[in-house]
């Protein structure tokens, strides 16, 4: 990219910013209206991809990826049944919380979880420091 596109990307999110409702603005929010304003592809949804992968990588360094049936991303299985996933659905990018289970040989999802567009994602992210505090809570309310 360069530098005056860069510049004219800054300048638009601060703009963006100054008018802001800072309690109602996410990350996925801002991306939407540059992207509008300056009729760039401003979606961080690769780049997400790859963190998440990178992420996922539990530290046998082989940074191969992990692909389902369907061709989603495994992120993370978090136990035989659970994972969780990254695909495209109908365009748009999702993250998934699913349960699967095997029929013919196949892992296939089940309807017991949750997809998430990137602004809910984003929303969640943001609320991981609240999650934890409230479960903290309730943890040391059990004891």
């Amino acid at each position: 990219m360069d530098a005056e596109t860069r510049d004219k990307i800054k300048k638009t999110v601060r703009e963006i910013l100054e008018e802001a409702d800072m309690d109602e603005m996410t990350e996925y929010k801002i991306r939407q209206m540059a992207s509008q304003k300056l009729e760039l592809n401003l979606s961080d949804s690769k780049q997400e991809e790859e963190e998440a992968a990178a992420a996922a990588d539990d530290g046998n360094n082989n940074n191969q990826k992990e692909f389902d049936d369907d061709g989603d991303l495994i992120v993370c299985r978090l136990s035989e049944k659970q994972r969780v996933t990254i695909q495209d659905f109908r365009g748009k990018t999702k993250v998934s919380i699913r349960e699967y289970y095997t029929k013919d040989g196949k892992e296939l999802p089940s309807s017991k979880g949750i997809s998430l567009t990137e602004e809910q994602w984003s929303t969640f992210r943001k609320n991981i420091p609240n999650i934890e505090k409230a479960v903290g809570k309730m943890e040391s309310q059990t004891m």
